[in-house]
Order: C-alpha cells, then sequence, then structure tokens
C-alpha cells in the first residue's frame, strides 16, 4: 500500500485518475483549493461537480495512483505538477497549460528554447529531408527541437536532431508507458536517453482521436516558434501551427510546389502571416538573438540539398526533370531520351535518393 496517500505526488495522481474530472474542472479546483490534499480531504466543501466526480475524489483509486508512483520511482521518470518550479515557463503562458506532465529523460529540457517541427505523417522523401536538414542544423545550433513523435515530419525531425548530437522533445498523446507508433520505438528510447519525452495523459492511456489537439498545444506552448514542413490542408499540423499563432508564437512555413497537396496546407499559413522561410537562417534570424542560438557551418542546409553532379543523358534528363511531378511519358517525349534509357536512370536516381516516385507514374526531384 501507498505510504503516505496524502502526499502531494499522490494526491495529484489520484485527482487526475477521477473519472470525468477534465483538466479544466481540476485547474478551477486548484485554483480554489490551492493544494490537490485539501480537495481530496474535503469532498463535502465542492460545489457544481458531478456524482460520479465526487464519489471519485471521496474514493480515490488508490491501487493505480501506487502502480503510477512505482513506475516513477525509476530513474530518469518525472511528475512534475504546474506549481513545480521546473514546470516551463512558456508552457504556463498559455490560456490552457497541463496541470501534469508526465517526463521520461531529462525534465530542464521542457524550459530550454525550443523549435517544434511538425509536418505530415505520409510526406515526400524530399519533405522528410527537409525536416531532418533543418532540426539537424537547428539543434547544432543550439535549439532544442520538438515534435510529437508522429512517423513522417515529426519522426524525420527528432532524427535531424539526435543525429546532430542536440537535444529533442517528444510531446506524446498516449501515457509513458505506451510508445505510439510503434514503429517508433528504437526511437523513443533514443530520445528518452538524449532528451525527453512528455505527455500530460496517465499511464495506461491508449492512443484517441480527441487526445491529439491536446497534444499539439503542448508542442506549440513549450516552443518559441513552430515550423511545418509538408501539410495538407486537413492536417494536425495545421491545428498546432494555428494554436502557436493563438499562443502568440511564431509561425513558419516551407512552401513547395503548386501541384504538391502536401504543399497547401504550408501555403495557407503564409497567407495567413506565417513567415515563409527557405533556410534555417531564416528562422535563426527570427529567433537566433532571443534563443542564443549560433549558426553551425557544418551543417549548411542549402549545401546539403545540392543534387548530385551528373553528366552525359542524365544532365539531359535533369533539365525536365524538377521539383513538380511530371509523367513518365512526358519526361521521354520532352527529352528524347529513349524510355529503356529513361526508365533505367529514373530507377537509379531513385535507388540514390534523387528521385522520388509518386502514384500514376509521376516522378519528382527531392532536392537531395
Amino acid at each position: 500500500m501507498i505510504a503516505d496517500r496524502h502526499s502531494t505526488q499522490a494526491c495529484w495522481i489520484a485527482l487526475q485518475r477521477v473519472p470525468g474530472l477534465g483538466p479544466a474542472t481540476l485547474a478551477k479546483l486548484i485554483e480554489q483549493f490551492s493544494r490537490p490534499e485539501t480537495i481530496l480531504n474535503n469532498p463535502s466543501q465542492l460545489q457544481g461537480l458531478s456524482q460520479v466526480v465526487l464519489e471519485g475524489i471521496r474514493k480515490p483509486d488508490w491501487d493505480k495512483v501506487e502502480a503510477d508512483l512505482a513506475w516513477l520511482g525509476a530513474d530518469n521518470r518525472h511528475l512534475i505538477a504546474i506549481d513545480d518550479p521546473r514546470y516551463p515557463p512558456l508552457l504556463k503562458e498559455i490560456p490552457d497549460p497541463p496541470m501534469l506532465l508526465y517526463v521520461q529523460g531529462d525534465p530542464a529540457l521542457l524550459s530550454k528554447w525550443q523549435l517544434a517541427i511538425v509536418g505530415s505523417r505520409n510526406p515526400s522523401a524530399s519533405g522528410k529531408q527537409t525536416a531532418q536538414d533543418f532540426a539537424y542544423y537547428l539543434a547544432a545550433g543550439g535549439l532544442a527541437v520538438t515534435s510529437g513523435l508522429a512517423a513522417g515530419i515529426d519522426g524525420a525531425a527528432h532524427k535531424g536532431a539526435l543525429a546532430a548530437g542536440g537535444k529533442t522533445i517528444a510531446v506524446v498523446a498516449t501515457g509513458l508507458d505506451r510508445v505510439y507508433p510503434a514503429q517508433h520505438r528504437d526511437l523513443a528510447h533514443q530520445i528518452a536517453e538524449q532528451g525527453a519525452i512528455v505527455s500530460e495523459f496517465p499511464l495506461g492511456t491508449s492512443p484517441r482521436a480527441e487526445f491529439f489537439p491536446r497534444r499539439n498545444r503542448i508542442i506549440s506552448g513549450l516552443s518559441l516558434g513552430t515550423l511545418v514542413v509538408e501539410a495538407a490542408l486537413k492536417s494536425g499540423s495545421l491545428i498546432t501551427a494555428r494554436m502557436a499563432m493563438e499562443q502568440a508564437r511564431e509561425v513558419f512555413a516551407i512552401p513547395g510546389s503548386i501541384h504538391n497537396p502536401l504543399s497547401r496546407g504550408c501555403h495557407r499559413l503564409i497567407r495567413d502571416g506565417a513567415k515563409l522561410v527557405e533556410t534555417a537562417d531564416d528562422i535563426i534570424e527570427e529567433l537566433g538573438a532571443l534563443a542564443g542560438v549560433s549558426v553551425s557551418p557544418a551543417a549548411d542546409t542549402d549545401e546539403a540539398s545540392e543534387p548530385h553532379q551528373k553528366d552525359g543523358d542524365y544532365q539531359i534528363l535533369f533539365e525536365y526533370l524538377g521539383f513538380d511531378p511530371i509523367p513518365i511519358d512526358k519526361l521521354i517525349q520532352n527529352s528524347g531520351l529513349t524510355a529503356d534509357a529513361v526508365s533505367s536512370m529514373l530507377l537509379l536516381l531513385e535507388l540514390e535518393g534523387e528521385v522520388e516516385s509518386l502514384p500514376g507514374g509521376r516522378y519528382v526531384r527531392t532536392g537531395l
């Protein structure tokens, strides 16, 4: 059994686990009673709560609280309440900050200057590489890179920051005893060792659609700004960007081809006032002085994006193969090369990562 059910940490967890007691109501209760212990010890003074919530406060699930405390007892696991000195100051400024944060890794990173990098779960090859390049460059310069551990752009951003030997923070929409998506299990372990994983949800929480917008407000709330790399018009990344705008944070967007559906979300953000960026230096100019970010020449994203030099028929092919998708039959027609030659070159270029094949027999340069 729990040695002290009246400890502040145990009481915070007990309240968070009360069925039907949402974060907004919990925040109001804390504002009224100051301490979680006071709420649990004085259920008769609580007004305006449902019978289900009142019953949960009178009889907390101490078995689950005990299991949570046991999990927190391991190394590098922390529970940070909103009144904890370790609670990140920027996050506390948003209109609806989470009352509790579960952290696996270094909690001090939450107060470090951060840039959020978000985007599509199904990006193009060039979009994924762009996210990784930007994250590498910025993390090498001293910014922590924050994202949501999702497939696609999020994962690329985390990997780029880690590759630079920098710091990265993953904000998730599950309990920290679960990894979603499962394909990022190894990445999550690496982030926990070299950065931090954060959640406002109690242990055992499975991913649900309504939890991701709540996660997104934390991603933007922790960060000085949010960079959107690729996003469709209906995208969770646009939700994150709009939350950043509402939180009076900077929003950056990378433009793309007018033919790429994943560019349309970024273009809309730019029309709505987001800052158009082409290189990481565009972000440094906005945030560098405030965040103390330095430029790392070794991580030049412009140089990294230059295509490999090729000659002969490859030069002819590249004259007609650009960053807008083009059907293979159009490439053959425009270049004057044989179908066999074009197919062979495209296969080699795709294997080298310089070309990406798209549905409908279309091809596009990746920018690598």
